[in-house]
């Protein structure tokens, strides 16, 4: 396997890897995935974007593990997306080069970040994306943004219960929050399922996805807004990290 990732370029490694999670790019996104990730990585010497800083395990463990939210979901009948700590971009700008028609936002609570995402957006000529400094309990108290997305994502590293407080209140009504975790995303959902009752929201699914090329395995989440979320949630900045919702 590795001997014949060896012979592929990049190109090729993300075109094959998106074709075995069912996802077919076209020349322009092909273009748009290898220019991403030469800024990221480029950029990545003096800002810390990732920690992963060879070609190939990036390709492998950002780009197919964000596109693996297009496999278990049809994006094609959704009208806005939000990316919850986005970071570097991921899954958003990942998504939003998949599907440039949705309007995307992708928040972070780092503001160097967000200027990255910005120059991110203008090298690549992306549209209908907006790049936003701020933090999930701030803004998920804003009337503007609050219950107004059909899909909220995330792959922030934060306890199931904690990332719910601060994704839910988001989703709009029927909305879904998709979550990616690892091995250990039961015992995860088992201390988290009181708090996703109480912000909205119920287990729909847990899909099990191998990401191209690897062992690696995880999991998604998808979990549907069923009721409103109570105007108590979030709460003020860093009371869900502290005492997260039983």
């Amino acid at each position: 396997m590795q001997r014949w990732i060896g012979k592929m370029s990049d190109k090729d490694l993300i075109r094959e890897g998106a074709r075995q999670l069912g996802i077919l790019l076209n020349q322009k996104q092909l273009d748009q995935f290898e220019e991403y990730k030469d800024i990221i990585l480029e950029v990545n010497k003096s800002m810390n974007l990732t920690s992963i800083t060879e070609d190939r395990e990036f390709i492998i463990k950002h780009f197919f593990d964000s596109f693996t939210l297009a496999k278990v979901y049809d994006f094609k009948g959704v009208n806005s997306v939000l990316d919850m700590g986005t970071g570097a971009g991921l899954p958003g700008m990942v998504l939003k080069i998949l599907y440039p028609q949705i309007p995307f936002v992708l928040v972070d609570s780092l503001n160097k970040r967000i200027k990255f995402l910005k120059d991110v957006v203008g090298s690549l000529h992306l549209e209908k994306i907006e790049c936003i400094h701020g933090r999930a309990e701030e803004l998920g108290q804003n009337p503007h943004y609050r219950e107004s997305f059909d899909m909220v994502v995330s792959r922030a590293v934060a306890n199931l219960a904690v990332l719910s407080e601060y994704c839910l209140p988001f989703v709009n009504g029927n909305g879904f929050f998709l979550c990616l975790k690892g091995p250990r995303y039961k015992e995860e959902l088992k201390e988290s399922q009181g708090a996703i009752t109480k912000l909205g929201g119920k287990l729909e699914k847990v899909e099990k996805i191998e990401l191209p090329f690897s062992d690696i395995v995880h999991y998604i989440l998808r979990i549907q807004k069923i009721k409103h979320t109570s105007t108590k949630y979030p709460r003020k900045p860093g009371k869900p990290a502290k005492n997260p919702i039983k």
